[in-house]
């Protein structure tokens, strides 16, 4: 499992931990979320994450 993070606010999603608040439950992989899902922090597109090093 993979943590990523956005670069312009700084929020990291984890994929174990995922984002429940926002539909996406714990173990969802980063490329397996939806394109218009956005940031829940800033709205930014999902294309604005990086990946962390493990």
């Amino acid at each position: 499992m993979a943590r990523y993070i956005c670069e312009p606010c700084g929020w990291i999603y984890d994929e174990t931990v995922g984002d429940p608040e926002h539909g996406l439950p714990a173990g969802t992989l980063f490329e397996d979320i939806p394109e218009d899902w956005e940031c829940p922090d800033c709205g930014i597109d999902k294309e604005f994450f990086t990946r962390l090093p493990d």
